[in-house]
């Protein structure tokens, strides 16, 4: 008897142990959310370097393939118009293909005011979704350097936090990985 109650407050230990694992202490936490920002910063990024009409074919799709690894793999990227109220839905490597064929000369795209309006909440499955913010200011310009196009979009990036493990040296190493998912349009304006 003594040996099944051992064995059963070992196995409580090890379960203990697992599911406080899997809670986010303050300062794991921050170091989550400002991976998620500079997940976010990167991806602004290779946003500007993709729409750059200045950037070489294959330097853009370098770049895209980076953007893909930011991303959950069914995620979507909103976009929007001012002459529109339809937006139009792509997956990540569509959307920067859409991108880089902008019938624009020379195109700018400038991300700001990127912060957190959703605190990261534990879902049942033990992954951790929160919402990103950000104000995004598109400008496309003609051969002759005249503005012809100016928006600024409001958008919802949502992020997925999530425990994943890794071998290294034969040990099973348990950390947590951040994605980007779907993108979502929240208002554009002519500003």
């Amino acid at each position: 008897m003594k040996k099944i109650i051992a064995t059963l407050m070992i196995m409580l230990c090890v379960v203990g142990g697992a599911i406080a694992q899997d809670e986010l202490s303050f300062e794991r936490k921050q170091a989550i959310d400002s991976l998620a920002l500079e997940k976010v910063r990167d991806l602004s990024k290779y946003i500007k370097i993709v729409g750059s009409k200045d950037t070489p074919f294959s330097e853009a799709n370098r770049v895209i393939d980076r953007a893909e690894e930011l991303f959950m793999s069914d995620a979507e990227i909103g976009v929007s118009s001012i002459h529109s109220n339809q937006i139009t839905f792509y997956r990540v490597r569509k959307y920067f293909e859409h991108l880089m064929r902008l019938n624009y000369d020379r195109v700018e795209i400038e991300w700001y005011n990127i912060e957190y309006v959703s605190d990261l909440q534990r879902q049942p499955d033990g992954t951790y979704v929160g919402v990103i913010t950000i104000f995004q200011t598109f400008r496309g310009y003609d051969a002759e350097g005249n503005l012809v196009y100016k928006d600024t979009t409001k958008k919802d990036i949502t992020v997925y936090v999530r425990r994943k493990e890794t071998q290294i040296g034969g040990r099973t190493i348990g950390f947590w990985d951040v994605l980007l998912g779907d993108m979502r349009v929240k208002e554009t304006t002519d500003r």
